[in-house]
């Protein structure tokens, strides 16, 4: 008796990278250029777009020339209130937003077409119970994991 099988195997990289023609990346440290600082801020950043892009395509990383390049810097830093709430005679801001920008000059060597420079926020909200120290560094993982989300799918990701 003779047994026959099928199988169909899916995989979704969320990518749509031709690796025939497009084979390695360079993303240049991203620089902090916001009038605000915080100081571990531009190299984790940097860090986490370059590890997006090893374990998501199959694209060696260059220090330079990469058939697709990645440049620029982080241009704000900003803490602003967000809602109001009346203390007695005074209103207070009861929570406060932290927005980061960042700004990327993408270049696409095989399809020039796709050449972008574009700036890219995303912010997170906490209560004002807590100080900006103590919540920076969470508050800072998630907003860099969202930007990272943004350029990716702005430069591989056709979606």
């Amino acid at each position: 008796m003779l047994l026959g099988g099928c199988s169909i195997s899916y995989q979704f990289s969320g990518t749509s990278i031709d690796y025939t023609q497009v084979r390695s990346i360079s993303i240049k440290d991203f620089s902090n250029m916001a009038p605000l600082v915080y100081g571990p801020l531009a190299q984790r950043f940097t860090d986490e777009l370059k590890d997006k892009f090893v374990r998501q395509t199959k694209l060696q990383m260059l220090r330079e020339n990469g058939t697709l390049d990645l440049e620029g810097e982080i241009t704000g830093y900003e803490l602003t209130p967000q809602a109001v709430r009346d203390d007695g005679n005074k209103a207070l801001a009861a929570l406060t937003r932290l927005t980061v920008t960042v700004r990327v000059r993408y270049t696409n060597r095989v399809n020039p077409d796709k050449d972008f420079e574009q700036s890219f926020s995303s912010y997170k909200e906490f209560e004002n119970s807590r100080t900006i120290d103590q919540v920076q560094e969470q508050l800072c993982r998630e907003i860099i994991d969202d930007l990272v989300n943004q350029i990716y799918n702005a430069t591989v990701a056709d979606w």
